[in-house]
């Protein structure tokens, strides 16, 4: 290997994982014209059962950018309103029709689509650098302090020497593990299978939340299809599937009965794929040299699907907080313990939340009788209001950000 003196992927920002953090961030960083290198260790973006909802909070920093317009080119579908069907009745939950945001919509689009485009976006900037295919095995060290990142590429190992090395690799992040920086764990009495089944025109524009008979499913309308995320109890994927394929296939059909007519196309276990939830949090998010941030930092459930949109939230308060620090070389610890500061009480509340809403599936999974609207969420959505505040907390999170940042003239 080469050293770090004459090493020329030496960089000023090493970003260990190319999903929605670490692409926004490394686009961030590279439109202030900090140098930085995002690895990423697959060879494409394209990952199926990801999360797919671009929350309002998200098209906003986008349209910030002057990229609104150029995304919603690419085809995707939209909610206006998040809505369930429990038991025989549906209710409406949010109506984010009255956000103060440019698009008061959810836009579903593949992870890949959105990935795809910001990086491209990104490296229309010289200091914008992704290295596809090279997978973080470590971090350097030096007397405690990271000072960049060991990497399986596809032509073998190498050296990233960096000022910053941030970790954007999700709940399993290498950059956490080396840095041994404890994770303290949630207990989650819930799982998620995710599938895939056949969409057609006259099927709901928006995708709903379903529960009934111990059962609840949320359709994600793909346009051409519906991504499905099935709940159950934890570690219970095993018994689903001793009870078989066609007992699964008959629970969604009673659920959703339009349906009926495609549950078929789910022959195989191999279109099931478990998602094990989890709930966690860094107690401290950084050490000197590095910082983690998204899922590396706090893995969020799916609950709300509001996963993605913290993580774009955490990479943008990073780069509003550590960018003129980078430009004048004059990075600390302190600024990096800034981030936490700022970010943990939106990010603990919003986890708050999920755990709650944990606790709810986890007693209607477990009654398999009929189900019916509880009074209490009749009740709620009556008050005049509450589908706004709902819709607030959907659509844009606890702790909204917005572009601080300046770009440098290409």
């Amino acid at each position: 290997m080469e050293t770090a003196s004459n090493n020329p992927l030496k960089t000023t920002c090493c970003i260990v994982g190319g999903g929605p953090a670490g692409i926004m961030l490394g686009y961030l960083f590279a439109r202030s014209g900090i140098q930085v290198t995002v690895l990423e260790k697959h060879q494409d973006f394209f990952r199926d059962f990801r999360g797919d909802t671009i929350h309002p909070s998200t098209l906003e920093l986008m349209y910030e950018l002057g990229l609104l317009e150029d995304l919603l080119k690419i085809r995707h579908s939209r909610i206006t309103q998040a809505s369930a069907s429990i038991g025989d009745e549906i209710v409406t939950i949010a109506d984010l029709a009255h956000l103060p945001t440019h698009a008061k919509f959810v836009a579903l689009m593949p992870q890949w689509d959105f990935l795809n485009f910001l990086s491209d976006e990104a490296s229309k900037f010289p200091t914008f650098t992704l290295r596809m295919g090279w997978e973080a095995t470590g971090l350097m060290k030096n007397d405690g302090v990271t000072t960049g990142v060991l990497a399986n590429t596809p032509n073998g190992s190498a050296e990233i020497p960096a000022t910053l090395t941030i970790g954007c690799d999700g709940r399993h992040a290498i950059s956490r593990q080396a840095a041994h920086l404890p994770l303290v764990e949630e207990g989650v009495p819930i799982d998620v299978l995710w599938l895939r089944l056949s969409r057609h025109s006259s099927d709901p524009e928006n995708g709903l939340g379903y529960a009934n008979y111990g059962t609840f499913m949320v359709l994600i309308n793909r346009l051409d299809y519906f991504q499905v995320a099935f709940l159950i109890p934890k570690n219970g994927f095993a018994e689903i599937q001793q009870q078989g394929l066609d007992a699964f296939q008959q629970r969604i059909a009673r659920v959703v009965p339009f349906l009926s007519d495609r549950v078929a196309e789910i022959d195989s276990w191999d279109k099931v794929k478990l998602l094990t939830v989890q709930v966690n949090h860094l107690a401290q998010w950084s050490s000197p040299g590095l910082l983690c941030i998204g899922d590396a930092a706090h893995a969020m459930s799916p609950v709300g699907g509001i996963g993605i949109n913290i993580a774009l939230q955490d990479a943008v308060a990073t780069a509003n907080i550590l960018t003129e620090a980078l430009q004048s070389n004059s990075l600390t610890q302190h600024d990096l313990q800034q981030v936490q500061l700022y970010r943990q009480k939106a990010v603990h509340y919003t986890q708050r939340f999920q755990i709650f809403a944990h606790g709810i599936l986890d007693h209607a999974l477990r009654d398999s009788g009929p189900m019916k609207l509880p009074l209490s969420l009749r009740i709620l959505t009556r008050i005049p209001g509450f589908k706004y505040l709902t819709a607030r907390f959907i659509g844009m999170g606890l702790q909204p950000q917005h572009i601080r940042t300046h770009a440098q003239t290409l």
